[in-house]
């Protein structure tokens, strides 16, 4: 009778609209970057990055990587590349050059972005869900002989 109703969690197909990793301005990563969650890089990184969730460039943050997906991305940094996400938001003190690819785009006065917009119904972000990632094998081992043989 008074029970409390019982609201569901966030469904894993969710994106999570709230920071759950920092990348420090003391941190510099180069590589791959994947997964679900929300980050905040504030300090360099180069390489590909690929979030079902939020990511916010921060001030200090400097991103170069050919392609950023998520699904909500944040630059009040610097952004060397192409961002495809369904919301997309430069701040005052965010730089972009690169391509734009968003259903919702929005940016404050003395917002900088070399490259072209494009605005879509629907953006295909085909991000991988968490924990549906193939593991790659490892090679055959290679026969190698040592010694001697037939004594």
């Amino acid at each position: 009778m008074f029970r409390k109703p019982t609201t569901p969690g966030p469904t894993p197909s969710a994106p999570v609209e709230r920071v759950t990793t920092v990348l420090g301005p003391g941190i510099r990563w180069n590589g791959t970057m994947r997964g679900t969650g929300g980050v905040r890089i504030e300090g360099p990184v180069e390489g590909e990055i690929s979030i079902h969730g939020l990511v916010v460039v921060g001030e200090t943050g400097r991103v170069t990587c050919e392609n950023l997906r998520a699904n909500t991305v944040v630059v009040a940094g610097a952004v060397r590349g192409n961002i495809t996400a369904e919301k997309i938001e430069i701040r005052s003190t965010g730089r972009v050059w690169g391509d734009v690819v968003t259903v919702a785009f929005s940016t404050e006065e003395g917002a900088f972005l070399r490259g072209q917009v494009r605005m879509e119904e629907r953006v295909e972000l085909n991000l991988e869900p968490e924990g549906e990632t193939q593991p790659t094998e490892p090679p055959p081992p290679t026969e190698t002989t040592t010694g001697t043989r037939g004594k």
